[in-house]
Order: structure tokens, then C-alpha cells, then sequence
């Protein structure tokens, strides 16, 4: 690998991190692309940044998976090797054979696990493979709390109890959010040298930032008027209500799939309050988004019922990856108020856009969204007055697109793959040398870059 110096700011303090030859080979473990899911997602922008020939997946055999699937299959294979059968087959020997298969080589090797309790329903045998496993292993946990009732220190009991049992048998772990870096060395203090802060990768959509709202609906519309599978209908509607095409329209805005803890209908809501006191300005709500599982049927129903044509909008089409930043840059507001959320992609999408995002200030994503300075509010309510000042101030606007852009730098996914090689070189080194790497003054395991 050739040797690379990257340099970022944090506050006033200038870190400069090398990668050099001595970079461990990491190898993921979880769901990955036919899979669709946030964790496959997750893995393939941060190997997407790595370096070729010094990371691998093994994952789950997508053929023996009862799970929506994409049908994007990627072109090399090579570093992929799709053996794990399920969840309660993860051993010494499975790995082992994937390993051998990937890279040949166990000794500057390194097991970074995506976890999340759908993803390893049976959290003793999980435990268990990490007892047996003795190759350097770090966790990085995707659905942490810290805000739950159900301990002091925020973290949801099974959380509590999976830490406890889990952190005693792997190198490391990491998480997303300072909020969730705290619970855990509250609870586990005598492991704080091993919870490390990863923040989740932002995208990067330079041509779409670029672009003024009015541009971005225009694109938006063409897509959904001539590209998208909305029936007829839907498009002579689109076409006839003007709503992307109007300039003084304001559109209140949601993308992803259908959840129902995501609680979308809430979108028209906002809608009906806005416009009681902004009866001067034409406020839309366009929810665009589909079903991803049968589960999501009912509710997808009760999304229809609230789309009249007029101003509240449900588009039940699928956005393709390179559309779905540019409906976000579209949307005047992107609104997001979910009942229970940890990380977001969506957020993820939307700052790489230069988006206007307001949400709720919950857990990791209200951290994620405070942090790039976007509207939160603990209330609806407080949030709805949020959104009217922006609405009644423009200029308010380009501040708020300006800070989540800013966001998307630091936190770019480049960045982030470069602290997942940071990080790994110091616990295979740390394994093999038996003593701690210290890359700089700094004391940059827990340095969120």
C-alpha cells in the first residue's frame, strides 16, 4: 500500500495520521450487498474507501436468507466470500476457512464485527464465538441507547447485559455517538481503554450541493414524470399541481423506505399546522418512498389515506441510490421524527446533499443533527416553531446547508475508513508487540474524527 498522509483539524489542533504498509487486513463480518439492510449498507461505503488488497467480508450466504435483496450484484467477488450459513454458525472453523479463503494470513489480521440484535438474534452464542475466536477482534454496535429509562446509565437492559458479557472478550468496540461513549464507560468503567468513537460516515454529493433548490426539483420531477414506476394518475397529478415547479411553493419532505418507528405520517401533520399560521405561503408534504417487506403493508395503507392530491402527497415509488440525494436537496424541509432511532442513513444521505434536515433531538441521530447545527427540538411542537421561522427567514437557510455541508467533510466516509485503519493497526500492533501504539500526543482512541 502506498504510504498516505491525511490531515484534519479538530477545534484548533491539527492531527496528522499516517497509513503505511504496517495496516492490518480487516476483515468484516455481517450482512452485505444482494442483502439489503443499513449494516450491508454501512460495510460497503467504509470498504469502498479502504485500501484494495488490505480488507475482505465474510457474510451471510444470501441464498440461505429470508430478507430483502437487492438485485445489484457487484462485479468482483474476490474479497468477498459469502459462507456464513446464519447467525448460530459463527466459529473458529467457519472464520478460519473464510480467512483462508480471503487473505491466507492470520497473524497482522484483524475481525471487525457489525452488530446489531436482528442482525445476531442469540446473544450467547454471539458471546460465545468471541470467547473462542482468538484472532483481534473489535464490535462495532449499531443500536446502542442512552437515553432509555431502563438503566442509570441510559443503556437499554439487553444492552446492559450484552456489554457485560461481550466486552471482556474482544479488543475493542466502537460507537457513534458521544452519548452512547458515555453510557458504556458508565456502566463499564473498567473497560473505558476499549470503547472507542467511529462516527458514522456522511456521502459526499458535490454535483448535488451544487445545485439550487430550483434545479434539484426540476431533476427530481423529470424522475418521477418519466423515469419512475408511479402509475399514470400520480404523474397527470404531479404534472397538474405544479408543486416542484411553483417557486414560491414550500415542500415539507421525507425519503427511505416505509418504517413505521420512523413515523412518517407525522410529515401531514406538520403540513395542516404550518399552514394555519402561514395561510400567505403554499406549503406541500411529499412523502416518496415504498414498502420494503410484507410487514410494512398495513401501514403503507394508512400512508395512502392521507394523500389527497392537493397538498399532501404519498409517492409510492423507490428511489435509486443516485436519486434519493437529490429529492432530499429538492425538499425545502427534510423532516424526520421517528419514535426510535439510533443512526440514520438518511441523515447520512441528506447532509452529503447539502440538505435542510429538522428532526428530533433523539439519541444518536438528535446528537448527529445537533452536531450539523440542523433544527432539533425534544417537542413537535418546538419543532414546528423551528421550521416556520426558517420558512418565514430564507436567508436562515443557507447558514443551516452551509453547517451540514461542513458536517459531511469531517465526517466524510474517507475520513472515517481512515480511523478504522488507525484504529486496527493499534490493536494488531498492540497484540503482537504487547505493548500500546501511540500515534501522537493525543489521545486519539477517543478522538471522534
Amino acid at each position: 500500500m502506498q504510504d498516505i498522509q491525511k490531515q484534519y483539524k479538530l477545534a484548533d489542533i491539527s492531527v496528522v495520521t499516517p497509513m503505511t504498509s504496517k495496516t492490518p487486513f480487516i476483515c468484516f463480518l455481517g450482512t452485505y450487498s444482494p442483502i439489503m439492510c443499513g449494516i450491508a449498507d454501512y460495510t460497503q461505503y467504509v470498504t469502498r474507501e479502504l485500501s484494495p488488497g488490505r480488507w475482505g467480508i465474510i457474510c451471510f450466504n444470501p441464498g440461505l436468507q429470508k430478507v430483502p435483496q437487492t438485485n445489484n450484484l457487484l462485479s468482483s467477488r474476490d474479497n468477498i466470500w459469502y459462507g456464513l450459513p446464519d447467525s448460530d454458525h459463527l466459529s473458529q472453523e467457519v472464520i478460519g476457512e473464510g480467512l483462508n479463503k480471503l487473505y491466507g494470513n492470520e497473524r497482522d489480521c484483524l475481525l471487525w464485527f457489525q452488530h446489531e440484535f436482528g442482525l445476531w438474534p442469540n446473544m450467547q452464542q454471539f458471546v460465545s464465538a468471541m470467547r473462542e475466536l482468538d484472532i483481534p477482534k473489535i464490535v462495532t454496535l449499531h443500536t446502542l441507547h442512552f437515553q432509555s429509562q431502563e438503566t442509570p446509565s441510559g443503556l437499554r437492559a439487553i444492552e446492559d447485559q450484552l456489554l457485560r458479557s461481550l466486552l471482556p472478550h474482544v479488543d475493542a468496540i466502537t460507537v457513534f455517538s458521544h452519548g452512547v461513549y458515555s453510557a458504556v464507560i458508565t456502566s463499564f468503567p473498567e473497560y473505558h481503554d476499549k470503547v472507542h468513537i467511529i462516527r458514522h460516515g456522511i456521502h459526499s454529493y458535490p454535483e448535488i450541493k451544487r445545485l439550487t433548490r430550483e434545479e434539484a426539483k426540476e431533476k427530481l420531477l423529470d424522475f418521477l414524470l418519466y423515469e419512475s414506476n408511479l402509475d399514470y394518475a400520480a404523474k397527470k397529478t404531479l404534472h397538474e399541481q405544479l408543486i416542484f415547479q411553483d417557486q414560491g411553493s414550500i415542500i415539507i419532505g421525507q425519503t427511505g423506505f416505509l418504517d413505521p418507528a420512523k413515523r412518517f405520517e407525522i410529515l401531514y401533520h406538520v403540513r395542516d399546522e404550518l399552514a394555519k399560521t402561514l395561510p400567505q405561503k403554499h406549503i406541500s408534504a411529499v412523502r416518496i418512498g415504498n414498502q420494503r417487506e410484507e410487514t410494512q403493508k398495513h401501514y403503507t395503507s394508512s400512508l395512502r389515506r392521507e394523500h389527497n392530491g392537493v397538498d399532501k402527497f404519498f409517492l409510492e415509488t423507490w428511489l435509486p441510490p443516485h436519486m434519493l440525494p437529490v429529492a432530499q436537496r429538492a425538499f425545502d424541509i427534510n423532516l424526520y421524527w421517528p419514535d426510535d432511532c439510533t443512526q440514520s442513513g438518511i441523515l447520512a444521505h441528506a447532509l452529503g446533499a447539502g440538505a435542510l434536515i429538522a428532526g428530533r433531538d433523539l439519541e444518536g441521530a438528535g446528537e448527529t443533527l445537533k452536531e450539523a447545527s440542523a433544527p432539533v427540538a425534544t417537542t413537535l411542537e418546538r419543532l414546528i416553531d423551528r421550521m416556520r421561522e426558517i420558512i418565514l427567514n430564507p436567508h436562515l437557510t443557507v447558514h443551516l446547508e452551509d453547517q451540514a455541508t461542513a458536517y459531511a467533510s469531517r465526517f466524510s466516509w474517507t475520513n472515517q475508513a481512515v480511523r478504522h485503519y488507525e484504529l486496527a493497526e493499534q490493536i494488531v500492533h498492540s497484540n503482537l508487540h504487547d505493548t500500546e501504539i501511540q500515534y501522537h500526543p493525543l489521545s486519539l482512541t477517543h478522538l471522534s474524527l
